[in-house]
């Protein structure tokens, strides 16, 4: 950890999350779909990154985009994630349920509890849409969970350092307040140092090259949007071992 500043690195594939640890990194989110803001990975990626990595690992559970107001059927597909991924040794599990108008569906988190157990378990950024965080945060308490991820319900958590101090005020150590989207190099030592936040999640992402569909380029397998399909996002470790250097100036 450095200093007192525990790291916690976003991953999308086993190669992240092993760029992230040579990075130094303290915990790993694992998820999948970057683009969509993170959704469940698969089993056999949080099988591999136990084996091969030493630091904690936070299992995202999110079966798709567009929302935390789930069906039933893919309610119980989290639940049984959940199970899956606690049973090949993930240390704990990222979720997030929310009503129609916002608020935190407490019966469906209560139950997503009872699964994970002494695991540990974080709210994830479906925080930030809620109409008043104060009581949200009130409710997660009441519930047992272990640390929320919020960005202070801003796009970038660096233009909330207030809500965020805000936020670590009232938890009082009754739950954990983890800030995280837009820190990079540039912004992060002096958010730490505004807020007094002891642990910060971030995405420290370059892009890799695949040149395995570079002889058809008019060919794409994303949405309308049609990214390339020539590179891809992917942990920067060089990028990582720098914003921890300049935590530690």
């Amino acid at each position: 950890m450095t200093g007192s500043t525990l790291i916690e690195i976003c991953c999308g594939s086993i190669d992240d999350a092993l760029r992230a640890e040579a990075g130094g990194a303290d915990r790993i989110e694992l998820n999948s779909a970057f683009f969509l803001g993170g959704l469940t990975p698969s089993l056999g990626t949080l099988q591999e990154c136990k084996r091969r990595i030493g630091v904690p690992i936070m299992a995202m559970v999110r079966p798709r985009g567009g929302g935390m107001l789930y069906s039933e059927a893919e309610y119980a597909t989290m639940l049984c994630d959940a199970e899956l991924f606690l049973q090949s040794g993930a240390d704990g599990i990222v979720f997030g349920f929310l009503n129609a108008d916002g608020t935190i569906d407490a019966e469906r988190c209560r139950r997503m509890l009872e699964i994970i157990g002494e695991k540990q378990s974080v709210f994830h950024r479906a925080f930030d849409v809620t109409p008043d965080p104060e009581s949200a945060l009130e409710t997660l308490i009441a519930l047992g969970v272990t640390r929320v991820l919020t960005s202070g319900q801003k796009p970038n958590v660096s233009h909330a350092a207030e809500v965020i101090q805000a936020l670590i005020e009232q938890a009082a150590g009754r739950i954990e307040i983890l800030p995280g989207a837009g820190l990079d190099e540039y912004n992060l030592a002096g958010f730490v140092e505004a807020t007094g936040t002891t642990q910060v999640h971030l995405a420290p992402m370059g892009v890799e090259s695949d040149p395995s569909t570079s002889r058809n380029p008019v060919i794409t397998y994303g949405g309308a949007l049609y990214p390339s399909e020539v590179t891809f996002a992917a942990v920067d470790t060089e990028l990582l071992l720098r914003m921890r250097s300049r935590l530690n100036r």
